[in-house]
């Protein structure tokens, strides 16, 4: 045998095993026996392809199976692309249930809020598919469509991507609709008035005022000594609580109680000398009217003096210490 017609069987069957170990590679996440869905993006699809990962939660489930519009998957129900909802991308995917665990009924997960979404593999530019539940499922509501389904449906919901693009283009739309060249200038405009303002305008004025108000306001706190006075109206206070409350207030209010007693009996006394008056009053008032006359005012008097006294001696029983305070509050009626 030929040395070169070795060196060539070598070389084949090498490239044989190298070409079984590709595949190999190539088929290893392959899902013979898998679930089968599809779902629908409205987006591009653009960097995933049939083989790509289908990934919950990070973990490799599944793979992309079949990937067509919707004008191609159901031409008889769907019609043309022309229309918004047969352009839609129908994506189909194998999930692996040994690598998802226990499944779930596919329409209870979905009111659930299991959704498919686009999510870029790094800065590769490759893309696959993800699996996960939303938060508030209203806000990924299932598409309508107008045909019937081949596969359970898992609806989408816009990629991140998406939702960024989406709003920068929405700010581009609104930036294209303001004036930009008109609000430069009513800035300009307003950054030159304030400046004339500080210059030499009302407002220069009113903040040197605003300034020589707080100078003269900080010199009459200064020369006011707030501290001290706190200090000295504790002291008083201090001082009025010790009187209130000292040695000598205590005895002129025992005295002053003693004294109101005795004004009681004095006063509970005097009825019955004003009666004996009386009585002598009208003795006298049989024997001369001038006499009459004269008594009478005085013993007005003496009734009005006693009521008085009264008075004061049963203001003076209740409410001893009225010596050393404002008068005593009115009896109610």
């Amino acid at each position: 045998m030929n040395l070169t017609h070795l060196r060539v069987g070598v070389m084949l069957v090498a490239s044989l095993a190298l070409g079984v170990a590709l595949v190999m590679f190539l088929g290893r996440h392959r899902v013979s026996d898998g679930l089968e869905f599809e779902t629908y993006f409205r987006e591009t699809v653009q960097g995933m392809d049939v083989g790509s990962p289908v990934r919950f939660r990070g973990v490799r489930v599944g793979q992309v199976a079949e990937m067509l519009l919707a004008s191609a998957a159901y031409p008889d129900t769907a019609g043309t692309v022309q229309d918004a909802q047969n352009r839609l991308v129908v994506v189909r995917f194998v999930v692996d249930p040994a690598k998802l665990g226990r499944v779930p009924d596919t329409d209870k997960a979905v009111r659930a809020g299991l959704r498919t979404r686009l999510a870029a593999q790094g800065i590769t530019g490759l893309v696959y598919m993800e699996l996960d539940f939303v938060a508030d499922p209203e806000r990924a509501r299932p598409m309508q469509i107008s045909w019937q389904p081949a596969l359970p449906v898992i609806p989408s919901m816009p990629s991140t991507i998406s939702q960024v693009r989406d709003a920068a283009e929405e700010l581009a739309a609104k930036l294209r609709d303001v004036d930009l060249l008109r609000l430069a200038e009513s800035l300009q405009g307003l950054l030159d008035d304030a400046r004339g303002q500080m210059g030499g305008g009302d407002l220069r004025q009113a903040l040197a005022e605003a300034a020589l108000l707080l100078k003269t306001l900080r010199s009459g706190a200064q020369e006011a000594d707030i501290p001290g006075l706190a200090v000295e109206l504790r002291e008083t206070v201090a001082a009025l609580r010790n009187l209130a409350g000292g040695q000598q207030s205590r005895e002129l209010i025992a005295a002053t109680t003693k004294t109101a007693e005795r004004l009681s009996e004095v006063a509970a006394r005097l009825p019955g000398l004003i009666s004996s008056l009386e009585a002598a009053t009208r003795r006298v008032n049989n024997s001369t009217a001038d006499a009459q006359a004269e008594l009478l005012p005085a013993l007005r008097d003496a009734r009005a003096a006693a009521a008085s006294l009264r008075d004061v001696s049963e203001t003076l029983r209740r409410h001893p210490a009225s010596v050393l305070s404002a008068p005593p509050p009115r009896e109610r009626q």
